[in-house]
């Protein structure tokens, strides 16, 4: 095929429409249209497959022709050249690429209308989506949805059938349709509100009159105060004269409200003791109310007043910075305050000896306090050895067994202790009184071993941050017992103070067995026993005599007799009702002692161990008095029963004058020291 031929062709106007051609058509035209419909008729008829067979055959006989005319041309033949050509070139290869355009052309035109028919199902489906994603909301909606009646409590069902009517109850519908029966409480709700408004309405006019009424009373009572005040001042005397001071209970009650809590519950209780079992104890309320009240009072207040004049006087004056010491002093004084209000409260016994106690209130440290003295009803002989006695420092020591109040109670106190540098609280107790245990109990207070109580006021005494609880309970299991343990104290400290005073002051003797005391002797006056490892070391002025074991609150007193026979004498707090005890030494032909001498031993079990056969009536005052008697008589015995020495010219320096059954028994060779009344004989035991 040349070029030229190629140019010359017009291309074919395929027409699938079938409406007007525009331009002009001819006779070919009309037949290209016919061939065109006619092929597109014969492709649904056609297999693709074979066809494409009968094209790879025409190609490859078109290239064989090729072959031939490039053989042809190489040699020079030309004449055979166009009619080989035109004889030779397939002729059916144009009609393939018709139908290979025109299945090219229905294979377009079938993926777009499957992309048509995908978009639109697509388009479906997302309206599809959307329509589900707006059902889902409107479902979560409903779920979701809250009616006003779900807020209403309504009252169980039971309670519903039981007290509704039927005809709004309906049990034979609303037992099976839940809607029903919700509709149904609600319907009854909606009757019991109608019939407490009305209620409510009668309520609220019950109420004026009430008030109306009241009012009334009001202005009676305030006209009959100045009357009744009128008359509490005239029957002053009365009272006097009755001994039923109400009046004066009055503004005891009156103060009371402004006490803290400890205090205020050892009050009452102390007061209902003495009211119902009591009459000889008095409790009152001491101190200054109007600051007691300035505690209370907002710290603002104050400083809004006194912001004036301390600006004024920073303008005028350079103050000084106090100083870390004078700082640590006044935070010590701030940490130690007392409360403003005391409670004092008077034992009475019946020789009219009283014993005063003041309780106080330490505000910071949460702990009370309490200061004791001793009025006797007559003058009392002061003895050398019983100066301690009623020493209002060493008078209360361990009422209970081990409590010695000289250490807080409080666990949270050492804490705040080592903020302002007090090591202890036993170096303010003279000042401030002491922290016993049973204050603490009488007050309500209890604090457990290993959690801190919660502390009254902060910071700041003046401003109570934390509200201190007190225990009535507490205070109520312990005052009866506390009160006569007090009373007790009092009348053996008393009886003991008069023995001292009889054996160290009288000029003449008189107790049994007592002409061996040394006159003009008397007493020698020891300090209290300091706690040592083992309590063994040697009283002052007395040589070879160890002390008896005892506790901090003991007192140590020593006897010298005319034998040279020393005795350290401990008296435990709790004297008459734990026993004296006693610690010889004999120098007499050399110092004998219980460690070297089973005799000596034996006079300190004599009167040691075997002391309850010199208690004599109870409460057993005169134990000591009586201990001292037997003591002179075994060293009468010891004395009276030592053989005498031969070699030795003269009468015997100590005659015997007992009685003894035996002088002495067994290889320890043991002297008689039991004392066998009346017979009046000695005996072993």
């Amino acid at each position: 095929m040349s070029s030229d031929s190629s140019k010359k062709r017009k291309p074919k106007v395929i027409r699938t429409d079938g409406g007007p051609q525009e331009g002009k058509r001819g006779k070919g035209d009309a037949e290209q249209d016919v061939r065109y419909y006619s092929e597109e008729g014969e492709v649904d008829l056609r297999d693709p497959i074979k066809d494409y067979e009968l094209y790879r055959d025409t190609c490859q006989e078109l290239q064989r022709l090729m072959a031939e005319i490039q053989e042809l041309k190489t040699r020079g033949i030309k004449d055979n050249v166009r009619k080989r050509l035109s004889a030779g070139f397939p002729g059916g290869l144009l009609g393939f690429f018709s139908l290979a355009h025109i299945r090219l052309k229905k294979g377009r035109d079938q993926t777009h209308e499957a992309k048509q028919k995908v978009d639109a199902y697509h388009l479906q489906l997302q309206n599809l989506l959307y329509e589900v994603m707006h059902l889902q909301k409107e479902i979560t909606k409903c779920l979701e949805f809250k009616s006003k009646h779900e807020e209403i409590e309504l009252v169980s069902l039971e309670e519903f059938y039981r007290e509704a009517p039927p005809e709004i109850s309906r049990p034979s519908i609303t037992l099976s349709e839940p809607h029903q029966q919700t509709l149904a409480r609600l319907d009854w709700e909606l009757e019991q509100r109608k019939r407490l408004a009305e209620k409510y309405k009668e309520c609220l006019t019950s109420k004026e009159k009430i008030l109306k009424e009241i009012e009334v009373k009001k202005e009676y009572l305030s006209s009959l105060q100045p009357r009744l005040n009128s008359i509490m001042q005239a029957s002053l005397p009365v009272q006097e004269y009755l001994f039923m001071p109400f009046d004066q209970a009055h503004k005891q009650y009156e103060t009371a409200r402004h006490l803290p809590p400890p205090l205020y519950v050892l009050f009452v209780q102390a007061s209902a003791y003495g009211q119902a079992c009591d009459k000889k104890l008095v409790v009152a309320i001491e101190g200054s109310v109007e600051e007691a009240k300035a505690l209370y009072k907002p710290p603002e207040d104050s400083q809004d007043d006194e912001s004036d004049s301390d600006a004024e006087e920073e303008q005028t004056t350079k103050r000084r910075r106090p100083t870390l010491g004078v700082q640590l002093d006044d935070k010590r004084k701030e940490m130690l305050k007392r409360h403003p209000l005391y409670v004092t409260i008077d034992l009475k016994c019946k020789d009219e000896n009283v014993l005063h106690l003041t309780f106080y209130y330490l505000m910071n440290l949460n702990v009370m306090t309490v200061k004791a003295k001793v009025t006797t009803a007559l003058e009392m002989t002061t003895a050398i050895s019983a100066g301690d006695l009623l020493s209002p420092d060493s008078l209360l020591n361990c009422l209970y067994p081990g409590d010695h109040g000289r250490r807080t109670p409080n666990p949270a106190n050492q804490f705040q202790f080592d903020k302002v540098g007090i090591v202890t609280l036993s170096d303010y107790v003279a000042e401030l009184g002491h922290p016993y245990l049973w204050v603490q109990k009488l007050g309500g207070l209890h604090f457990p071993k290993d959690q801190p109580q919660t502390q009254w006021g902060g910071d700041s005494p003046s401003c109570p941050q934390h509200t201190v609880t007190a225990d009535n309970s507490l205070s109520a299991s312990h005052m009866e017992l506390t009160v006569k343990l007090l009373r007790s104290r009092l009348q053996s400290r008393l009886a003991l103070h008069k023995q001292f005073a009889s054996l160290g002051l009288a000029e003449d003797t008189h107790l049994y067995y007592m002409a061996l005391i040394e006159r003009g002797t008397g007493w020698v006056t020891c300090l209290p026993l300091t706690p040592t490892p083992k309590h063994s070391r040697a009283a002052s002025g007395f040589s070879g005599i160890s002390i008896p074991p005892g506790g901090p609150g003991d007192d140590v007193l020593c006897l010298l007799c005319s034998a040279k026979l020393q005795a350290a004498v401990v008296v435990n707090p709790g004297y008459s009702t734990l026993p004296p005890v006693f610690s010889l030494c004999l120098n007499w032909k050399g110092e004998r002692t219980s460690s070297n001498d089973d005799n000596i031993r034996a006079m300190e079990s004599e009167v040691n161990v075997h002391y309850k056969e010199l208690w004599g009536p109870k409460p057993g005052s005169q134990l000591l008095t009586n201990q001292l008697q037997r003591l002179c008589m075994v060293l009468d015995v010891y004395l009276e029963t030592e053989p005498h020495d031969p070699s030795v010219e003269g009468p015997k320096e100590f005659p015997q004058e007992k009685m003894c059954l035996r002088l002495v028994r067994g290889p320890m060779r043991l002297k008689p020291f039991k004392f066998n009344h009346p017979q009046g004989f000695f005996s072993h035991r």
